[in-house]
């Protein structure tokens, strides 16, 4: 683990992986920290040396004043990688992290190799879905990131999965429970303004999409609009509900990698 000093704070990060080795980033979802990665480190350190961040007001790292934006975010990854001397990576992102990656692909392509952005859409709901859970999150403080920590297993896994490993579905909501409020709710508000829409065709590194057949918050019908508005992107997806990372474990690893290793789409 280490701190990256931004102007307001730090991010925290870890490396995973050969020092030698090409540099994966991995970005988490709203109200994950950068632990719903576990089940990736394995294979994807074999191939990367793999760069794993809490996003500001996640995790331990810094939590400002909101609303956030995902510009803002998407900064706070480029300084990351500044200050560690990193010029160029691949960027893998989920829900959240996959608007990170979209805001990266239109607007800092020559820092990326490839991109992979999972479980997310060009525009992910609208206020009227937001905005109630911003203003109860911020008025019930802890009481009411403990009711979403409840609520999430249904949205994050299919009731299968759930069922079957209450232990991996245990640890993924818990960590939503450990969200600073005031965090979650100025990136409910990044997630809430953000709308690539009309700006996907501008990104032009090599693009995976990933999506979850049972994903009720980021329906693969995200997926499909921005596979068909980015020049050879391709597209894959799961059985699985919204953390498709979690439930789809190896089989999404190897799927990844296959993109990130495939030589041809560099």
């Amino acid at each position: 683990m280490g701190l990256v000093k931004l102007a307001e704070g730090e991010l925290n990060y870890c490396f995973d992986g050969p020092q030698d080795g090409p540099v994966l980033v991995l970005s988490n979802s709203l109200g994950t920290d950068l632990h719903m990665w576990d089940e990736q480190i394995a294979a994807f350190s074999e191939h990367f040396r793999v760069l794993r961040f809490d996003t500001r007001g996640h995790g331990q790292s810094l939590v400002t004043e909101g609303p956030y934006s995902i510009e803002q975010l998407g900064r706070d990854v480029l300084a990351m990688l500044d200050q560690l001397n990193i010029d160029k990576v691949h960027f893998c992102g989920l829900s959240m992290g996959g608007l990170i990656g979209q805001w990266l692909g239109i607007n800092a392509g020559e820092r990326l190799h490839k991109l992979v952005v999972c479980n997310t859409a060009a525009k992910i709901g609208d206020p009227s879905v937001w905005d109630p859970r911003i203003e109860t999150v911020l008025r019930d403080g802890k009481a009411a990131m403990v009711a979403l920590r409840d609520a999430s297993i249904a949205r994050w896994f299919t009731p299968d999965f759930a069922q079957a490993h209450p232990e991996k579905a245990r640890k993924i909501t818990d960590m939503l429970a450990a969200t600073s409020p005031q965090g979650y709710a100025a990136n409910c508000a990044a997630v809430r303004d953000a709308d690539f829409r009309e700006q996907l065709s501008s990104i032009r590194v090599p693009l995976l999409v990933v999506a979850g057949t049972e994903d009720a918050v980021t329906p693969p019908s995200g997926g499909h609009f921005i596979q068909e508005r980015v020049n050879g992107a391709e597209y894959a997806q799961f059985h699985a509900a919204h953390l498709s990372n979690v439930q789809a474990g190896a089989a999404f690893s190897e799927r990844v990698l296959a993109f990130l290793l495939d030589s041809s789409r560099s």
